[in-house]
């Protein structure tokens, strides 16, 4: 007992001496891992290792061992030193010390601040967010990531890139913005304060309405559509068409500086003044009047002759007319024979339009025509015209047109009438034919058709008898007049002739 107790007060106290050393960095960037190694002359001898900073123990060990800090911090920086239990003597220890050393542990990058170009945006405008820091130059390698935020909503995450570029923002996205900036272990992350941007909204102006197709010229059937755009103006607009003698005609609501507003099918009645207006809650704004005519195109023209009689006779002077009632004026009417051009003719304020055309026998053959107000040619039926050689020895008189009245026949250079004796629709068929007439209709008594036949006019047929098919009234067998007076004259009604008055 005795030996023991003087083992112990032979014992030295702690000092500093070269038996036990310590070996670190005296700098380092936060982040970085800093190893700290004591070791003795003899490990095997170190019983005990403890390490402390700013003289509080931070770490034990029962061996020789390192002291690792991982991701070093500002608050790592402060005085480090060692102190090992040894074995001195028998069952003796002793305790040595190294000296101290001072790490400091400077920051990587300094707070990045966020920065906006431009600083004060327009609605719709692209913006380039920065988040700015550097690192020093001997680290300039460091990788960082950078993450924007605004309002609590992460924008963008892991950007390699210190800029957010391309960004569009509307007044909705007025707020707070920040940044951060890590490195790429994420052993290092710092924020930006936030920064309030402020997005302006443009009221609108330059408010233009416009036409498709182009100044207002609509075309019946087809599709308008009517545009409204502003010169300048941001953020969601309320776009409304007018008529001036009407309701509004429609709405929209969109984020754009144009919207359209189509009728479908344009009618005549849809011809009028129009305008629009936009409104971004600065107050609607008018555009100026834009007056929309209707031009209605050509449908299929119509095609009449008109001659002295009702069938076409060589010499003879006959009227091709073409007509189109309800096409928009100017219109240009052309006319053909068997596909050939006959002439043109224009029709300034719509209506129709007339050729003249002197007969021989060889204009027989089928005619048309055509009308185009600008929208197409459109072409009519083909009629067909017969030039006759020798003129019918039988008329109708004192009727609405060549194919009905009174019938009269000549017979050696004299006209005279036909009693209605035994008359039937055999020898109106018969009548017709002859003058080129339509179907036969009626067998009408020539009472109808005043006035009377003079005295002096002979009547020349009693009885007529046709059985139908006869090309003329002069090819039917015939009885000679012996008792009949002009208040038994027959009449006769066929269809109009092509060749009538119009």
């Amino acid at each position: 007992m005795l030996l023991w107790s003087l083992l112990l007060v032979l014992a030295p106290a702690p000092v500093q001496s070269d038996w036990l050393s310590i070996d670190m960095p005296h700098t380092a960037y936060e982040g970085d891992q800093v190893v700290i190694r004591c070791s003795g002359e003899e490990n095997k001898d170190i019983r005990r290792l403890m390490y402390y900073k700013d003289g509080s123990r931070i770490s034990t060990y029962h061996s020789a061992s390192s002291y690792t800090i991982s991701h070093a911090r500002p608050s790592d920086s402060g005085s480090y030193y060692c102190k090992a239990d040894r074995k001195y003597f028998l069952f003796v220890d002793v305790t040595e010390e190294t000296r101290s050393v001072w790490l400091s542990v400077q920051e990587l990058f300094p707070t990045p601040r966020l920065t906006a170009r431009p600083s004060q945006p327009t609605e719709g405008s692209s913006v380039t967010l920065s988040c700015d820091t550097r690192l020093p130059s001997e680290r300039s390698r460091t990788q960082l990531h950078y993450s924007f935020f605004r309002d609590g909503h992460t924008l963008e995450s892991g950007w390699s890139s210190a800029e957010l570029w391309g960004l569009t923002l509307w007044t909705e996205d007025s707020g707070y913005y920040w940044c951060e900036a890590m490195t790429a272990s994420h052993s290092v992350s710092r924020r930006s304060p936030q920064s309030y941007i402020h997005v302006q909204r443009i009221p609108v102006s330059g408010v233009l309405m416009e036409t498709q197709p182009p100044g207002g010229q609509a075309i019946e059937g087809e599709t308008l559509v009517l545009v409204c755009s502003v010169a300048e103006g941001t953020g969601d607009t309320t776009f409304s068409w007018h008529r001036e003698d009407t309701e509004s005609l429609g709405r929209k609501t969109q984020r754009s500086q144009r919207a359209e507003l189509e009728i479908p099918v344009v009618r005549e009645s849809h011809a009028g003044g129009y305008y629009c207006s936009a409104d971004n809650s600065y107050g609607s704004v008018q555009s100026g009047v834009v007056n929309v005519t209707v031009r209605i195109p050509v449908l299929r023209p119509v095609l009449r002759f008109r001659a002295p009689s009702t069938l076409a006779l060589p010499g003879e002077v006959v009227e091709l007319h073409c007509e189109e009632q309800r096409a928009s004026p100017p219109i240009l009417y052309r006319f053909y024979h068997e596909n050939i051009t006959l002439g043109t003719t224009s029709a300034p304020s719509g209506g129709g339009a007339s050729f003249f055309l002197s007969l021989t026998v060889k204009d027989s053959g089928n005619y048309s025509c055509d009308a185009d107000n600008g929208q197409g040619p459109q072409r009519s039926k083909v009629v067909a015209l017969k030039v006759t050689e020798t003129p019918p020895k039988v008329r109708l008189t004192n009727g609405p047109h060549p194919c009905e009245g009174r019938v009269e026949v000549e017979q050696k250079g004299r006209w005279g009438t036909v009693c209605d004796d035994g008359w039937d629709i055999k020898d109106v068929a018969v009548v017709c034919r002859e003058l080129g007439c339509g179907a036969p209709k009626h067998t009408p008594a020539a009472m109808l058709y005043p006035p009377v036949a003079e005295e002096a006019q002979p009547v020349l047929i009693q009885v007529a008898l046709c059985n139908g098919t006869e090309a003329a009234l002069a090819e039917c067998e015939q009885v000679e007049p012996f008792d009949c007076g002009h208040d038994e004259d027959a009449g006769a009604v066929c269809e109009a002739s092509s060749l009538s008055s119009f």
